[in-house]
């Protein structure tokens, strides 16, 4: 592909818009300046404008580390929004595969690819997510054996489904569910007599949150870790 025409897709730029962006030597192709729209790139050329690589070899898969105060969606009126913290082009075209609450922190995945998030958000499909909860009343013995169970929330007809909770601590468990009703794991405690005080997703599927990410910061999922939600 020309230079030209990838930095056209990748920008969404016209031909000409283009044009001016590589007379100002701002775009490098594997660490080398290039001025010239004809140069050819192929996918496994790393184009870099601005400080910025450009990808448009694909859909987006990104891991974000959310931070307390920032809410799942696209706009909102009285809190910062999720993806104030991208630095992506073509932002309208990412969406959230399960969102999380404002004050809950910890892994967020963010797509364009609308047939790999409903295979994470889709119910039928019982994408494991796994949550860190703290909490403000001590766990009781009876605790993992009723969500194994299934709690009855309230406004609901049935129990949910079956989940897992590791005992971490005294006031901190592990807790993996299958679905993602509204409020979910605070309801879920709630139905029991507790609250939860603190609460941090830690995995979606097989995709953990990267230890190495500072809150508010992202990067693209491996491949590895695109291809298992297909599993």
């Amino acid at each position: 592909m020309r230079l030209d025409k990838f930095l056209c897709d990748a920008l969404g730029a016209t031909r000409k818009e283009a044009t001016k962006i590589l007379k100002t030597g701002t775009v490098t192709v594997n660490d080398t300046v290039v001025k010239s729209g004809a140069t050819k790139v192929t996918e496994e050329c790393e184009v870099v404008w601005q400080g910025n690589q450009l990808r448009v070899q694909g859909p987006r898969y990104i891991m974000l580390y959310k931070p307390e105060g920032f809410v799942c969606s696209h706009e909102d009126c009285s809190n910062r929004i999720v993806f104030d913290l991208l630095d992506e082009i073509k932002m309208d075209q990412l969406h959230i595969a399960g969102r999380l609450d404002v004050d809950t922190t910890g892994l967020v995945l963010i797509t364009d690819d609308g047939q790999w998030s409903h295979r994470i958000t889709s119910p039928k499909h019982k994408c494991e997510k796994t949550y860190r909860v703290w909490l403000v009343d001590p766990v009781e013995d009876d605790y993992v054996e009723k969500f194994k169970q299934g709690i009855q929330l309230k406004s609901e007809t049935n129990l949910t489904l079956p989940a897992h909770l590791e005992v971490r601590a005294d006031r901190e468990v592990l807790l993996t569910i299958h679905e993602g009703k509204y409020h979910q794991v605070k309801r879920m405690f709630a139905a029991l007599g507790n609250k939860v005080e603190a609460l941090h997703r830690e995995r979606i599927g097989e995709i953990e949150m990267d230890e190495s990410l500072e809150l508010g910061e992202y990067r693209y999922l491996t491949e590895d870790e695109v291809n298992s939600i297909w599993k």
